[in-house]
């Protein structure tokens, strides 16, 4: 059974990673050319994004249907290996139960014939059995802390990948990934904020539990469909949720700050020289830092107390057009005031009255 499982865990975690999430193809456009409107353009693919699909700054393409990229497969979870990784999110706790089972029986059977029960003390004796027949794998000292180490990790495994696992199959059952079920919970804080009255349907929901796992589960193994267009339930259009998107995208920059550095900052992830609150409340997150210089502009669009997220604004053309996105901390920067008169658009950007 131990040798079945870590087949069937290797198999997964080997699929997951060799087979990968399936990328848009480069320079992919939408059959009518109308429908380019209701979508996002990769600069770095130089495509536009197919619905469900996300750029990963790790993988540097667009991936299909993308959940999240794990740093444990070095890849992407995605259209292709979803159903393979989470599968390895399965097997893996389930042996590790079993493992447990065994270390724990052994471990019990063999101090049990180790005890012996003082009137006033109890001692266990790690030389050797109390009776007989000895086992035929001698059980000393080293076996039993090596056998104690193992339960650690095999119950730490089990809790860690079974809460992931978890966390998976809910969004598998409503036919979601992680990053959906993000833009799901920021059109509902959008609507709220501006009060428009509107009801935002995630389309890709079949209405079935049992239908959406078959969107990711089949008997042969592979997906459903092209990774490029997918079923929606009625009432919706392949592209409600990129829609959505582009709306989010708009509010997004119409709810941004500008700042402007006022002190220098390397783009290190615990910086010690900006305060000791700064160095300990550093983002627990893969989002990049952005390294600063006295004078820089960014547009920032989300903040904790310490740390603030943002672009980095462009000024000349020599920049290449990359965007500089990431975290850097809030001493460094101070409120950009600008006459709107004065000031010109920078990289495309409106200005709001």
């Amino acid at each position: 059974m131990l040798l079945n499982w870590t087949v069937m865990i290797l198999y997964n975690y080997f699929s997951a990673m060799f087979v990968g999430p399936g990328y848009v193809p480069l320079g992919w456009t939408p059959e009518k050319s109308q429908d380019c409107m209701y979508l996002q353009y990769c600069k770095v693919c130089q495509s536009y994004k197919a619905p469900r699909s996300h750029h990963c700054r790790k993988c540097n393409r667009c991936v299909m249907k993308m959940d999240h990229h794990c740093p444990w497969i070095n890849n992407c979870c995605g259209y292709q290996n979803h159903a393979s990784f989470t599968l390895f999110l399965l097997l893996a706790p389930l042996g590790c139960i079993h493992a447990s089972f065994i270390f724990i029986m052994t471990m019990y059977t063999q101090l049990y014939n180790r005890i012996s029960f003082g009137w006033s003390s109890v001692k266990i004796d790690m030389s050797a059995a109390k009776r007989d027949p000895r086992p035929i794998i001698p059980f000393g000292l080293s076996a039993f802390a090596a056998s104690l180490f193992a339960l650690g990790l095999a119950l730490g495994t089990t809790i860690a990948v079974g809460m992931l696992f978890i966390i998976q199959m809910k969004v598998i059952l409503t036919n979601k990934t992680s990053i959906e079920s993000w833009i799901e919970e920021k059109a509902k804080d959008r609507i709220q904020y501006y009060q428009t009255g509107e009801t935002f349907i995630f389309p890709y929901d079949m209405g079935s539990k049992w239908k959406n796992f078959r969107q990711v589960f089949t008997w042969s193994g592979i997906p459903e469909g092209d990774g490029l267009d997918w079923p929606v339930r009625d009432g919706c259009h392949q592209y409600s949720l990129t829609i959505e998107q582009l709306k989010q995208k708009a509010d997004k920059r119409v709810r941004s700050v500008r700042y402007r550095a006022i002190e220098d900052y390397s783009g290190v992830c615990c910086p010690v020289t900006k305060g000791v609150k700064t160095f300990f409340t550093t983002p627990c997150t893969e989002e990049p830092r952005i390294a600063l210089s006295k004078g820089d502009l960014i547009l920032a669009t989300r903040g904790l107390k310490h740390w603030m997220y943002g672009e980095k604004i462009l000024i000349s053309a020599a920049d290449g057009g990359i965007r500089e996105r990431g975290w850097f901390p809030r001493k460094c920067v101070e409120k950009y005031q600008y006459d709107s008169e004065a000031d010109q658009p920078v990289d495309g950007e409106k200005k709001s009255k």
